[in-house]
């Protein structure tokens, strides 16, 4: 236990308080006297010394700086003169200084000078009519702690009302970024305003269509300050946990968190630094980015991230990183369609149908290694690690199972697709 917190300690003496009642009367008489004059002296000090400071008026034209100042001297003095233990500040105006500095993209590092300037040109007054009315020094002192106590006070209040406006200013500027995002993304705008962009479909609707969405993503774009690129790759994110902190993208890189999957969009994602920077900020995420696309196009590069997602949620595509589709482009062609995919399969390998599943399976690798090498039995065996006259069996048995159809350019193209795509499903062994 400290001294100050022994209960059995007398209290410390307080010069202030040991001054005579009418003395403290009529210095707070004289005090409240000069504050109106006080306060416009200190007010063209501080203009002078800080020239920039904006003028803003109260309803009545009078400046909120000088009404606050006079407010902060008054409040001070009766503070002094009631001996209150707990000071009332002037709470509305020195918040609405914290949040103008907030609204107009100031630290509160100048305001804490000014107010400070402010104290010391009111204390030399107060000093002043301290020494005209006999107030012992040890009671000034006391009364100097007690203004800069009081200027903590006035600061607190304004730094209320600049995390007050820095919060709306956050939350208005995320809330016009998912607007600008939600524009970008749009699909419908992709499907009539590509063709404009990339010269198909280049007659006159197509063409006012595309302009009108150029000036409409510009426009928001100003608002949010995003210069607009020429190229972008959009990614969906999943959480790693519900709580996660936000990544540090960048301000370059619109991010919304509050969709479950969040999205971002990534300027120009080729630019040197890019991906590096992305993949540090990335660490602990996973998801996928889609391929980089001309600006107007987002929405198929959003197309492909969300493709990849659930390729990963199925574990067809690793997870516990953030990948990039353009790595993966042979999973998200051949197992997106999967409708599609299976009725070729069943179509294509229906000759295996009456084999073993074991057999089945060994006869479709062998014929997938033949497929992708083109070779002979010794190159197939090498791929898959068997003796070669086991392979040449097997591609008898491939033969006599699709017959003259093994030899058809397209009928060879359909195979090699459907047994890639099943090998990707973790259907076939990997040669």
């Amino acid at each position: 236990m400290t001294a100050d917190e022994d209960p059995d300690r007398p209290a410390a003496r307080s010069a202030w308080r040991d001054v005579p009642p009418r003395q403290v009367r009529q210095f707070a008489a004289l005090a409240l006297e000069e504050a109106p004059a006080l306060a416009e002296d200190i007010l063209r000090e501080i203009r002078a010394e800080y020239p920039g400071l904006p003028v803003v008026l109260d309803d009545s034209g009078e400046p909120m700086a000088l009404v606050g100042i006079r407010r902060a001297l008054e409040g001070f003095v009766q503070q002094l003169a009631s001996q209150e233990g707990r000071p009332r500040y002037p709470l509305e105006v020195f918040q609405e200084f914290g949040r103008g500095e907030g609204l107009h993209g100031r630290t509160l590092d100048s305001l804490q000078a000014i107010y400070r300037l402010g104290v010391r040109l009111a204390w030399r007054r107060l000093a002043e009519i301290g020494q005209q009315i006999e107030i012992p020094p040890p009671a000034m002192y006391e009364l100097a702690e007690s203004g800069f106590e009081y200027l903590d006070g006035l600061v607190d209040q304004s730094v209320r009302g600049y995390a007050e406006a820095a919060a709306r200013e956050a939350g208005e500027r995320l809330r016009l970024q998912r607007k600008l995002m939600e524009l970008l993304l749009a699909e419908r705008r992709s499907e009539t305003a590509s063709g404009a962009f990339h010269g198909a479909g280049s007659g006159p609707s197509s063409a006012a269509g595309h302009a009108a969405f150029g000036h409409g993503l510009g426009e928001r774009a100003a608002r949010v300050g995003w210069q607009l690129p020429e190229r972008v790759a959009v990614g969906v994110l999943l959480r790693p946990a519900r709580e996660a902190v936000a990544p540090a993208v960048g301000q370059g890189v619109l991010l919304d968190m509050e969709a479950e999957q969040p999205r971002m969009v990534v300027p120009d994602p080729d630019a040197a630094g890019r991906p590096e920077l992305l993949r540090r900020a990335m660490a602990g995420w996973s998801g996928a980015i889609g391929p980089p696309v001309p600006l107007v196009d987002a929405a198929k590069s959003l197309r492909w991230a969300e493709a990849a997602v659930r390729l990963m949620e199925r574990g067809l595509l690793p997870s516990g990183e953030v990948l990039h589709c353009t790595e993966h482009t042979e999973a998200l062609v051949l197992l997106q369609p999967e409708e599609l995919i299976e009725d070729l399969a069943r179509r294509c390998l229906a000759p295996l149908d009456h084999c073993g599943p074991a057999h089945g399976r060994r006869l479709a690798e062998t014929l997938l290694a033949w497929l992708e090498t083109r070779g002979g039995a010794p190159e197939v065996a090498a791929r898959l690690g068997v003796h070669p006259q086991t392979v040449r069996y097997r591609l008898r048995q491939i033969r006599e199972l699709w017959g003259d159809e093994i030899d058809d350019p397209d009928r060879r193209f359909e195979l090699e697709l459907v047994l890639r795509a099943r090998r990707l499903r973790g259907l076939l062994g990997r040669l």
